[in-house]
């Protein structure tokens, strides 16, 4: 097999240490030296000096949880091209597995041009998806207390959830902090509601009517008071990002002209794929980067799965939630592509293809720099306009009716 990188390394990267391969191609013949360094700063500014001592151009390691990170980060300040291998592509032959045979192992796929590189985003994009990601984590820990706070008052057989569809909005809140002041009369509770809820005063009152104890005040504060660092720990990260958006900023505006991505999404999408779509040759890779396409499982000529790979699972529920709101957008071609494919696959494989469609339309959009143009609902009927004619004639012969069609300007 032709040896593209005569000079190269494997990294097997741990919590505290690195092993390192060297693989040197010398005169038909293949020369290793392997050290171990530790994984502090200073051991891992060795292991930069040493490799480049060697003479390597190539670097490749294993993309472990966060250790691997650390290790790119100095190594990334020589003249070396790195190289971030996904775990599951590049796994040996089982039962060789030692620290030093999987550096091996990597040097040797490198240095034959077999990893594939996995996308690495430039340190500003990095520091966007810490920001997102910790963000989207904490309105998911915010949502879990919101229903430990529904969970508690249901304890206290408190129907406050089955009468307001926010029990920490405005009028929920008071309610909740009444309650937690000691304050047990519904009538009075039910008095703190703001007048546009649609519960009338009776049906607040009879689900504010329970058994509240001093256990359940206390457990309704305690969740009540983590929800509002929650809160003010979001709108922290949201004052960070707008610090930060400045460099993404176009593109952000760009994205948010697609029909379901708010401005939130259209952050999280860039955050996640950068705004250079050089790094993926065309859209299908980046569908398939993303996890929106269907996985290749056939054997003996049948095909055994059809669900979509996992993918980038960040951006994926990003993009199905974009995908639901362009479903609602009156007069859309996504709402139009949605329906339309609903009917033959089901809405799960329609908000699936909605979502690739958006991804699709980000790559192009960023890649040239264009706004976002609708095709219309009516897209799909003026680009099939005879299989459209031929297919409603067909459903009223099928009901028993003779069809004939004439055109509109000659029946005038």
């Amino acid at each position: 097999m032709e040896v593209l990188h005569p000079h190269c390394a494997g990294l097997d990267v741990h919590k505290d240490m690195v092993v390192a391969s060297v693989r040197h191609m010398v005169a038909a013949n293949v020369e290793r030296e392997v050290q171990t360094f530790k994984t502090t700063t200073r051991e891992l500014l060795a292991l930069s000096e040493w490799l480049s001592a060697e003479g390597c151009t190539q670097i490749v390691m294993e993309a472990t949880g966060i250790y691997w990170k650390p290790v790119w980060h100095i190594l990334s300040d020589g003249e070396f091209e790195l190289v971030l291998a996904n775990a599951a592509h590049v796994k040996n032959v089982p039962g060789r597995k030692t620290d030093v045979n999987d550096a091996t192992w990597l040097a040797d796929l490198i240095a034959h041009g077999l990893v594939r590189g996995s996308f690495v985003p430039d340190e500003q994009t990095q520091e966007m998806r810490n920001f997102l990601r910790t963000r989207k984590q904490f309105v998911r820990e915010r949502t879990c207390h919101i229903q430990r706070l529904q969970k508690t008052l249901e304890d206290a057989n408190i129907k406050l959830d089955s009468v307001i569809t926010d029990i920490v909005g405005v009028s929920g809140r008071r309610m909740l902090e009444a309650m937690i002041a000691g304050e047990t009369n519904p009538d009075v509770l039910a008095g703190l509601a703001h007048r546009r809820i649609r519960a009338t005063p009776a049906e607040l009152e009879a689900a504010l009517r329970g058994r509240l104890t001093e256990h359940h005040r206390f457990m309704l504060r305690l969740h009540l008071n983590h929800l509002d660092a929650l809160n003010a720990a979001i709108d922290q990260i949201d004052q960070e990002v707008d610090a930060h958006v400045e460099p993404f900023r176009t593109a952000i505006e760009i994205l948010s002209t697609i029909p379901g991505v708010s401005q939130l999404s259209a952050e999280v999408i860039v955050a996640e794929i950068g705004i250079d779509m050089g790094r993926f040759a065309t859209e299908g890779h980046l569908i398939s980067w993303a996890g929106l396409c269907p996985r290749n499982d056939e054997s003996a000529g049948k095909r055994r799965s059809t669900r979509m790979r996992k993918g980038a699972p960040w951006l994926k529920t990003t993009l199905i939630q974009c995908a639901w709101a362009a479903a609602r957008t009156k007069e859309s071609y996504l709402q139009a592509q949605f329906h339309r494919l609903r009917a033959r696959r089901g809405a799960k494989k329609a908000i699936g293809a909605v979502a690739a469609s958006i991804l699709t339309s980000a790559y192009h959009m960023l890649k040239n720099g264009t706004l976002y143009e609708d095709l219309g609902a009516d897209h799909f009927d003026n680009r099939a306009k005879g299989k459209q004619i031929q297919r409603l004639v067909s459903r009223l012969q099928n009901l028993g009716f003779t069809v004939q069609l004439q055109p509109v300007e000659a029946a005038a």
